[in-house]
C-alpha cells in the first residue's frame, strides 16, 4: 500500500470525485454533457467520447488534490492515457489524487428488496493490473430497496466477502450498499444496514482498513458509530439522484462524512462551454461539494 496515498485519504480534507460511470450509465451521462447518439456509432466510440468527457474533467486547472482526496476511475479508464500517461498514474503524480478503481460487474435481479452484485470471476486479474497502475483501492456497489433484514444481510454479507479478497490484494475497497433514495423504507433499511456494518466491521483484523459508501440517511449523523469505527478509514456519501444542492445540504448535517459524488460533481458541464467556462462551472461544483465534505 502507498503510504502517502494513505495519509491522503486519511487526512480527509477534501472529497472523492466519482468518475466510474460505466456502460449501462454512460449514454445517460454523456447525454447530460450535451453529446447525444448520434455522436457515436457504437460502443467504442462511445467510450471514447466518455474517456474526452473525463479527460477533460481531470486535466482542468480546479480539479487537484488542494479540494479532491481521491477519484473513482472505471475499469477502462485505468487502463487508457491521459496527456501520454496512464489515467491513474496522471491521476496521482501530476494532480495528487488518490486513484480508485470499479470493480464490481453491475448488478444481479432483485430479491429480498435488494440487489447483489454480479459474480466478477476476473477480478483477481483486475486487483493485479491495479497494483501495477499504482491504484490505491476499489469500489462496488450493490443496492437496497426495501427494509428486508435478508436482502440487507446477502447485500453486506457479499461486499465483505469481496472486500477480503481486494484487502488481500493489498488494496482498500470502497463497500458500496446504497439505499435507494425513493425507497419507501429508507429509514427501516439504514437501520438494518447499520447492525450488518457494525458485525461485519468488528470481525475484521486490526490491519483491514474500508472505506464506506452509504445514502446520505435520513437522521442526521446517524453513521457516526461507522465514522468513528477503527477499521474505516473514511465514510463518503453518494448523492444518489438527489440535485447537488440537496446533496451537498444533506452531507453537510452529516459530520465526518465526505462526498462521492458522480452525476452532483459533472451537473452543469457541457460540451459545448468553452475551456474558461467549463474550467468556471466544474470549479464552482468541487467547491461546494468541497465545503459541504469538511463539516
Amino acid at each position: 500500500m502507498n503510504t502517502e496515498q494513505l495519509k491522503k485519504i486519511e487526512a480527509g480534507n477534501g472529497f472523492i470525485a466519482a468518475l466510474d460511470q460505466s456502460g449501462g450509465s454512460t449514454p445517460k451521462a454523456l447525454k447530460l454533457y450535451g453529446v447525444d447518439e448520434s455522436a457515436y456509432a457504437n460502443d467504442s466510440e462511445m467510450f471514447d467520447r466518455m474517456h474526452e468527457m473525463r479527460t477533460r474533467i481531470i486535466t482542468s486547472p480546479a480539479f487537484t488534490g488542494e479540494r479532491i482526496l481521491g477519484a473513482i476511475l472505471f475499469e477502462m479508464t485505468m487502463d487508457r492515457t491521459i496527456e501520454g500517461k496512464g489515467s491513474a498514474e496522471y491521476l496521482w503524480q501530476d494532480k495528487g489524487v488518490v486513484p480508485f478503481v470499479k470493480v464490481d460487474k453491475g448488478l444481479a435481479a432483485e430479491a429480498d428488496g435488494a440487489q447483489v452484485m454480479k459474480p466478477m470471476p476476473d477480478l483477481a486479474a483486475l486487483l493485479t493490473r491495479a497494483k501495477t497502475h499504482d491504484v490505491f483501492g476499489t469500489k462496488m456497489r450493490s443496492v437496497i430497496k426495501l427494509g428486508n433484514a435478508a436482502g440487507v444481510g446477502a447485500v453486506v454479507g457479499q461486499q465483505f466477502e469481496v472486500a477480503r479478497q481486494i484487502l488481500g490484494a493489498g488494496l482498500v475497497p470502497i463497500i458500496e450498499p446504497e439505499v435507494d433514495i425513493h425507497s419507501p423504507e429508507k429509514a427501516a433499511a439504514e437501520g438494518l444496514l447499520k447492525a450488518a456494518l457494525v458485525d461485519e466491521l468488528d470481525r475484521l483484523s486490526a490491519d483491514q482498513l474500508v472505506m464506506l459508501k452509504l445514502t446520505p440517511p435520513e437522521e442526521d449523523d446517524f453513521y457516526l458509530d461507522l465514522v468513528k469505527h477503527p477499521n474505516v478509514l473514511q465514510v463518503v456519501a453518494l448523492s444518489g439522484g438527489y440535485s447537488r444542492d440537496e446533496a451537498n445540504a444533506r452531507l453537510a448535517r452529516n459530520h465526518g462524512v465526505v462526498a462521492s459524488f458522480s452525476r452532483a460533481l459533472t451537473a452543469g458541464l457541457s460540451a459545448q462551454q468553452t475551456q474558461a467556462e467549463f474550467d468556471a462551472v466544474l470549479d464552482a461544483s468541487i467547491e461546494s461539494i468541497y465545503r459541504a465534505s469538511i463539516t
